[in-house]
């Protein structure tokens, strides 16, 4: 039986006080609604103009939420969040106690809170657990990269990406029936124009991938780059329309010098 794996780059931010799902709900992508102590949601935090500020995953314990987070921009989160929070009853505090661990099937370690991966089936079970002597390895980034699921702090950061790029609207992370959140008009609105302008797609080589921020080329004109990598995959940033005309023109693609072929992760396609 496998151990689970420490998650090194993930923090828990603790959110207590009885209008504590009123406060996020105003705030956050996803509907609140669908969050109970059973089923765990994914969601974003965006700009005014639409753009992704933090990713993470809330558990509701009842006793208060857990928002787990990337590490490095967890006490931005915070900030951004008391700014949101005006007259709410609410406490929002970093536990450093804490740590994130992930693992392919539900976890028998003890721990605070155990939950299936929102974002895709595949991706396993994650803990909420007391930090200690927690080993960390290299199979949830490769699972992670395998299924196409980009992560803030990973494969971008704040300000840079739209939640279509990083196909966030596939992943469960936003819900356009909700009603307002920050950032709602704008996504709604590029949700409603149908093809999105870019996507995040699988990159795979016949070698070693380059690395993270080399840039995908087809005739000598960008189309994309790197995110993540893992062996002969990696994440890749797509400009959908010069990747159309690639194909169309039968323009080979490369990325450091090396070919490659991008690949539609299979949940855009059932979508």
């Amino acid at each position: 039986m496998s151990k689970p794996s420490l998650l090194p780059d993930r923090a828990v931010i603790r959110i207590t006080g009885q209008d504590r799902h009123k406060f996020l709900q105003g705030v956050i992508t996803q509907d609140m609604g669908k969050l109970s102590p059973e089923t765990p949601i994914f969601s974003a935090l965006l700009t005014p103009q639409g753009k992704i500020l933090a990713d993470f995953i809330i558990v509701d314990t009842r006793e208060a939420l857990f928002v787990d987070c990337n590490k490095e921009n967890s006490t931005a989160l915070m900030k951004r969040l008391s700014l949101y929070k005006l007259r709410a009853k609410v406490s929002i505090d970093l536990d450093e106690e804490l740590c994130v661990l992930a693992d392919k099937s539900r976890p028998t370690i003890e721990g605070v809170a155990s939950y299936p991966d929102p974002r895709h089936e595949k991706l396993g079970w994650r803990v909420v657990a007391p930090s200690g002597e927690h080993v960390s390895n290299a199979d949830y980034n490769s699972t992670r990269i395998e299924l196409a699921v980009a992560e803030f702090g990973q494969d971008f950061g704040a300000d840079e990406m739209f939640l279509l790029d990083v196909n966030y609207d596939a992943l469960n992370a936003v819900s356009y029936k909700k009603g307002c959140f920050i950032g709602q008009e704008v996504s709604s609105r590029m949700k409603r124009k149908g093809e999105p302008r870019r996507r995040t797609l699988i990159a795979e080589f016949d070698e070693p991938a380059p690395q993270k921020r080399a840039e995908i080329v087809a005739g000598g004109s960008k189309l994309g780059e790197l995110m993540s990598c893992s062996g002969n995959l990696a994440l890749a940033s797509v400009r959908i329309d010069r990747w159309e005309k690639a194909i169309s023109e039968r323009m080979p693609l490369e990325c450091a010098n090396k070919s490659l072929q991008l690949r539609v992760p299979e949940y855009l396609e059932q979508g």
